[in-house]
């Protein structure tokens, strides 16, 4: 019974791989072959619809998160006479960890689940098999517009959670814990770097890749009418934030492992 567990789990990422592949076939093709397009107007409208209308509850979170570390953390270090060093340990967190993860488990249940339910709606509508009848390949016209938009949708959105999650904090740390606006930003600027940013950055371009990849796959394998809808969507939200954790704790590890933490 574990073994033919573990036999479909290694299928089942197997397969999410290779549509993976297939959708990057599809950007690669477009780069150098003129007949290939990949239509703009369907990436910028996927855009507007994973990344913009997600802008305000990924900063509704993301401001929350930072008054909760600002406030959690400013007893213990207060005991040391290290109350101002708030800004220090908000701004590695932040910057490397909370603010890309924060948006992609946001935009799991705000998009990941809207994207499975929708191409999900289309398969049992047969809407897929027209496609394929007028010799439309679904993945290149569902998928690849879909996986771009979450990809560049995520990197933004992480720099948005990044900088309402310090704001937060600067201001509950002005306001309420009594820390000098030039203490926080000095001790912010002296512990921040660049490589930080960066790598927060990239944590989010891939996970919206994964976001947008197990969504359209558990889409596309919709059976059962509208309780495999349902389906599709549960299990979307639960695999995409498992993939992101993992994910994350396999970045964390290769910046350890390459001194860039």
């Amino acid at each position: 019974m574990a073994f033919a567990r573990l036999v479909g789990f290694v299928a089942h990422v197997g397969s999410i791989t290779l549509l993976c592949l297939n959708a990057a076939n599809w950007v690669v093709r477009s780069l150098y072959q003129p007949k290939v397009r990949i239509g703009r107007s369907a990436i910028v409208s996927q855009i507007v619809r994973i990344g913009v209308r997600s802008i305000g509850i990924v900063s509704l979170v993301s401001g929350c998160v930072g008054l909760i570390l600002a406030f959690q953390l400013s007893p213990p270090l207060d005991e040391f006479g290290q109350k101002d060093k708030v800004a220090n340990i908000v701004g590695v967190a932040i910057l490397r960890e909370l603010g890309p993860l924060i948006a992609a488990i946001v935009l799991t249940g705000f998009a990941g689940a809207s994207i499975a339910a929708e191409i999900g709606t289309m398969v049992v509508g047969e809407e897929i098999e027209a496609l394929e009848a007028h010799a439309m390949n679904p993945v290149k016209f569902l998928v690849v517009p879909r996986v771009i938009a979450s990809i560049l949708s995520l990197t933004a959105i992480s720099v948005i959670s990044d900088v309402v999650a310090v704001a937060a904090a600067l201001g509950i740390s002005m306001i309420a814990l009594d820390i000098p606006y030039a203490a926080f930003m000095s001790n912010l600027y002296d512990q921040v770097k660049l490589v930080d940013f960066l790598t927060g950055v990239s944590k989010g371009a891939v996970f919206g890749l994964l976001i947008a990849i197990i969504a359209c796959y558990n889409g596309l394998k919709v059976t059962g009418g509208a309780m495999g809808v349902g389906v599709a969507t549960t299990s979307t939200v639960v695999q995409s934030v498992v993939a992101v954790i993992v994910c994350d704790l396999v970045f964390t590890t290769i910046f350890f492992a390459l001194g860039l933490t």
